[in-house]
């Protein structure tokens, strides 16, 4: 399951207003009953070849499958150069009995002044329909709400993409309208749903510490 995942900067003037201001903060890890959700450390790469080397994983996402560990490593050169910018967070989904990333979570774009973030995540095909991503979702926002000082999450997903859209609805997101024609990747032009969760609306719910 995952969501479309935009994290270039839109242009150089972007790149070095956040090179001067990082006004966000990453949480320390965090533990779930099934799960670690951590900032991504090179040695998950061979991992996350086993995630994103899955068409079905990858197919509604802007990046191709991952053919080789050159793949992999072009993916990795690239969050780093976004992350040194201070407009993004790449974390990764580790499974506790195991000890491996399954998955990851992307929180990018962030604007100061609105304090707000968009969001991007990637499970691993063997994993779906576990609850392991409303898990490590629900436990970031935990923090991304409270720690980062957050107030809004937006997250674009592609209309045929109804497994990510429930998943977004189950953790309190408002669809928010239909953005058309918004994306041209792999050489189609897509149309996504926005959704939307603010942070007075999160902590509003009875079981936003616990997992939904």
């Amino acid at each position: 399951m995952s969501s479309i995942e935009r994290a270039w900067p839109d242009s150089p003037q972007d790149v070095a207003t956040a090179q001067t201001s990082v006004p966000f903060v990453a949480p320390a890890p965090i533990d779930t009953e099934r799960l670690a959700v951590r900032l991504l450390d090179d040695s998950d790469l061979p991992a996350l070849m086993e995630v994103n080397s899955s068409e079905e994983v990858t197919a509604l996402l802007p990046y191709a499958t991952w053919r080789s560990a050159a793949d992999a490593e072009a993916w990795l050169r690239r969050m780093r150069v976004i992350e040194a910018t201070g407009l993004a967070f790449q974390f990764v989904v580790v499974l506790k009995s195991s000890g491996r990333a399954i998955g990851t979570c992307l929180l990018f774009r962030f604007e100061e002044g609105s304090a707000r973030a968009e969001l991007g995540y990637a499970l691993g095909r063997a994993h779906w329909g576990q609850g392991f991503m409303q898990e490590a979702l629900t436990a970031l926002f935990g923090s991304a709400f409270s720690t980062m000082g957050l107030r809004r999450l937006e997250a674009e997903v592609d209309t045929r993409n109804r497994g990510s859209a429930r998943l977004l609805q189950r953790l309190g997101f408002t669809k928010e309208g239909l953005l058309r024609q918004r994306w041209v990747t792999k050489g189609e032009v897509k149309d996504v749903e926005i959704y939307g969760l603010l942070r007075n609306e999160w902590l509003g719910r009875a079981d936003h510490r616990g997992v939904v």
